[in-house]
């Protein structure tokens, strides 16, 4: 009985549960099946959904995610991010994760409007898994970083209306055996960097610590090092970057890609490295200085 229920004049066609664009031609981009089946389910289509169907003003404060890092060391990368986010003036959550794996050999970092970029995420995700199943080969780096620009450049109307979101993009390629960073701007524009970067409203100074304590030497340990010092100076002179908080125990969110895949570091070892920091901090609050030369 169940099998009758597929009946019809053909695919799409007939009586069922499943019809259009399921029985159309298997594409590789989930994305742009969604936009096919229900483009109100994408990010970047809810004007309607948030009472602005002619591109009105913003009707709500929504909460925005902050600083995220990310910096290459010799065999892979590391990218980190801060845990506020803030409303406005206000602190609207004190432990938002911003760093996400986006596959085995990528992670993406979100600055922006939280919720809109924390969904983006998601889709991205099943944007990667879905390209594997149909293709049956993985996304090349480059390739992965290409249909998040893609995604991006779908949000721009909800870019233009105040829901901005900028991600930061990094991972290991497997063709060249490095890390390598990519930044996006809010049209969907894609840059990569080189050794290091930074997002969100904390970056100016992220950046400049990042510019002052980076090596080509580090190993996965020092390059996160690197990322908690360069977090604790955004949090120093940007209110809206948290820094770590040692009586809540909330620290950064730090992963690292390498040729074995993602790892996100355990809280135990980023409570340790955070401890080292904070700890010498106290005998030079403004940090590591790096020598001339």
């Amino acid at each position: 009985m169940g099998s009758q229920r597929f009946q019809g004049g053909g695919p799409g066609t007939g009586p069922g549960p499943l019809s259009g664009p399921f029985f159309h031609a298997a594409m590789p981009s989930f994305t742009e099946f969604l936009s096919n089946y229900n483009p109100e389910y994408l990010p970047g289509r809810r004007l309607a959904a948030l009472g602005m169907p002619n591109g009105g003003p913003v009707p709500v404060e929504a909460p925005h995610g902050t600083t995220i890092v990310a910096l290459t060391f010799p065999g892979g990368v590391v990218m980190a991010g801060d845990r506020r986010a803030t409303a406005g003036s206000m602190i609207a959550q004190r432990d938002i994760q911003k760093v996400y794996p986006a596959d085995e050999y990528s992670v993406v970092g979100i600055a922006g409007a939280a919720g809109i970029a924390i969904e983006m995420v998601k889709l991205f995700k099943v944007e990667l898994e879905h390209y594997e199943k149909i293709e049956g080969v993985e996304l090349s780096l480059d390739g992965k970083a290409n249909r998040l620009a893609t995604m991006l450049r779908g949000n721009l109307g909800l870019a233009m209306q105040g829901f901005v979101v900028v991600p930061l993009f990094a991972g290991y390629d497997l063709e060249t055996g490095g890390g390598r960073i990519f930044s996006y701007d809010p049209t969907g524009g894609q840059y990569e960097e080189h050794d290091f970067y930074s997002v969100g409203s904390g970056s100016v100074f992220a950046r400049g610590s990042l510019k002052k304590l980076y090596r080509g030497d580090h190993d996965a340990s020092s390059a996160a090092t690197v990322a908690i010092q360069a977090l604790y100076d955004a949090a120093d002179d940007d209110s809206a970057t948290g820094g770590p908080d040692l009586t809540r125990k909330i620290f950064p969110v730090i992963m690292v890609v390498t040729e074995d895949g993602y790892r996100r570091l355990p809280e135990s070892e980023v409570s340790e490295l955070v401890q080292q920091v904070v700890d010498a901090r106290y005998h030079n609050p403004d940090g590591p200085r790096a020598p001339l030369r």
